[in-house]
């Protein structure tokens, strides 16, 4: 890669496409897997209307999945458990 590129951004990574928002009792989640090592740490935002104001909260977990779309579904079930274990407590 030439100096120019690297310095005005062209032949970086390229972005990974943003995953399907899901509506899960209330909640919305969007995986986010972000890349860890050549892999993928389980992240996912989670929103949720409280108190007629607009939530979010950013799950981040240390486990790491080689495949994306893996990590994408590992992604939403561990939403999933942290709403159905705290529901609106999650935010704060």
């Amino acid at each position: 890669m030439s100096l120019l590129s690297r310095l005005f951004g062209g032949g970086g990574p390229k972005p990974e496409p943003k995953a399907e928002t899901i509506d899960y009792n209330g909640f919305r989640i969007t995986p986010e897997p972000m890349p860890a090592e050549g892999q993928f740490r389980i992240a996912a935002l989670i929103e949720a209307e409280v108190d007629g104001e607009m939530k979010t909260h950013h799950l981040v977990r240390a486990d790491v999945i080689r495949d994306r779309e893996d990590a994408e579904q590992a992604s939403i079930r561990k939403a999933k458990q942290m709403i159905d274990e705290q529901g609106a407590r999650l935010f704060g």
